[in-house]
């Protein structure tokens, strides 16, 4: 055996949607009936969950054939070490694939999609079956790859939180956050929703939201004040509509939402492209509920509460992902 075919894989699995509600209701019986109580269909819980085990089998057999593995549930991803030598596997969906990345520091990461007819798999290029074929070029090192620019926010006690899509810093519930924000030796004062970094990758999802929303809203006002003149060179202007950043992108983007000015807050800073050379600062004003999560977990956050201080920039590494 070769050095490269003894590389570890670890592989990468979650919860289907039933084991979840089996766990939180103790048995099958319990979770078919809170299910159809709801109005829910069972039947799909029960189809999703059967192809997942059968996609695990499969990839489980091929991993057995390799040698060293190892399986890990993502629940436990913040607290495993990957070697530096490892490759990893994540059994999908999307999401799982984007979770597993900000924990990784280069190692090669392969999404494989459990079924294809239920996750459209931007990030799952693999079905089960292909691993075996797949595994030793990945392990050679002469599988193509893409690489993912990811964001970083440090705090001033020290805590760090990576982030594949996008960062949000803001309150926990529905309430304004409150924080000073300096970028490119502008600061002010703030009250807003929050705001979020976005990455390359997560640039087609929730800032694109809140760009088509605020241009949309902005048009509207056009039309309602009759600025129709405007209107039409602000479309011109457009190029065709929104257009999201690579996944390699050498810059962030950061957003904030609802800004709200007042005698007390400013709203000059609500858009910028952060480089390399830059740091988006934010001391937060929030006694409580003000938090940092990433990429949609809204359960494993930072505290942001009254005199941290964040430093949002690039992210020193980038994600790998196997094509």
């Amino acid at each position: 055996m070769s050095a490269s075919d003894n590389r570890k894989i670890v592989l990468i699995t979650r919860q289907t949607r039933l084991q979840a509600l089996v766990g939180r209701y103790q048995t099958l019986g319990q979770a078919k009936f809170y299910l159809e109580h709801l109005g829910a269909d069972f039947s799909d819980y029960l189809r999703e969950d059967a192809a997942y085990a059968a996609s695990l089998r499969t990839v489980a057999g091929t991993l057995q054939a390799w040698g060293r593995h190892q399986v890990i549930d993502r629940e436990h991803l913040s607290n495993y070490i990957f070697g530096g030598d490892d490759i990893v596997v994540a059994l999908g969906p999307d999401g799982l694939v984007a979770n597993t990345l900000k924990y990784l520091s280069g190692q090669p990461l392969l999404g494989v999609n459990p079924e294809p007819r239920r996750w459209d798999g931007v990030l799952l290029p693999f079905e089960p079956a292909q691993l075996r074929s797949v595994l030793p070029a990945v392990a050679r090192g002469s599988r193509a790859t893409s690489r993912v620019t990811m964001a970083e926010a440090r705090l001033s006690d020290g805590q760090v939180l990576r982030a594949v899509n996008e960062l949000f810093i803001g309150p926990k519930t529905h309430a304004s956050a409150l924080y000073d924000i300096e970028f490119q030796g502008v600061r002010e004062a703030q009250s807003s929703s929050g705001l979020i970094v976005s990455t390359g990758m997560g640039s087609t999802a929730w800032l694109k939201s809140i760009i088509t929303g605020s241009v949309g809203m902005a048009q509207a006002v056009g039309q309602r004040q009759g600025n129709k003149e405007r209107r039409e060179e602000r479309q011109e202007e457009e190029g065709g509509g929104y257009r999201p950043m690579p996944w390699d992108a050498s810059h962030l983007v950061f957003a904030v939402r609802e800004p709200f000015g007042s005698r007390a807050s400013q709203t000059t800073l609500r858009y910028g492209e952060i480089s390399a050379s830059d740091t988006l600062t934010l001391r937060s004003r929030m006694p409580e509920n003000g938090v940092i999560f990433s990429d949609g977990m809204e359960a494993d956050f930072l505290q942001f509460t009254a005199g941290i201080e964040a430093r949002v920039g690039l992210c020193a590494t980038q994600g790998i992902l196997v094509k």
